[in-house]
């Protein structure tokens, strides 16, 4: 979840601001890399070798619900907006 309490977010955003300039920086081609190491890199010193189950199961079900939200937030409008602009492809059979 990613609302968490004001003073948590202005502990973290410095850093992950400096963060993500560092990746923007970043040739096109190897952005999805370079994001696909620094997630998996927090996860492992995150873990820092704890690698019981239910740490596990925590990590996954987090990334899981950042992505969902991410999607709900973000990707669902665009593709609605889109949607809008070039008309839909789940057209029913009553509106041919």
């Amino acid at each position: 979840m990613p609302y968490i309490v004001k003073e948590q977010r202005q502990a973290l955003d410095g850093s992950i601001k400096q963060l993500s300039d560092i990746m923007k920086n970043a040739k096109d081609d190897s952005q999805k890399g370079v994001l696909n190491y620094v997630i998996t890199k927090l996860i492992l010193n995150l873990l820092e070798g704890n690698t019981r189950y239910n740490n596990i199961n925590n990590i996954v079900g987090a990334l899981e619900c950042c992505k969902i939200e991410f999607y709900r937030r973000l990707a669902a409008p665009y593709e609605d907006t889109a949607v809008e602009r070039n008309g839909d492809v789940y057209v029913t059979n009553k509106q041919n």
